[in-house]
């Protein structure tokens, strides 16, 4: 744990906020992953575990209150 800390120092004492160095070229775009389309079954499950969620949540309550 001190390893932790003593480096945060020294990074901390490297950064000038006066002196900023721009890098020399500008970096890569960046894209985020396609989304994947779903399967009936994969929403089928889903809405399975959403309703049993919502039976234990609010029904089981409600049916012992």
């Amino acid at each position: 744990m001190d390893e932790e800390t003593t480096h945060d120092d020294e990074r901390a004492k490297a950064y000038d906020p006066e002196n900023v160095s721009l890098p020399s070229r500008a970096p890569p775009l960046r894209s985020t992953a396609p989304q994947s389309e779903f399967t009936s079954r994969q929403i089928a499950t889903g809405a399975a575990v959403l309703a049993v969620g919502l039976v234990v949540t609010f029904g089981l309550p409600i049916a012992l209150a």
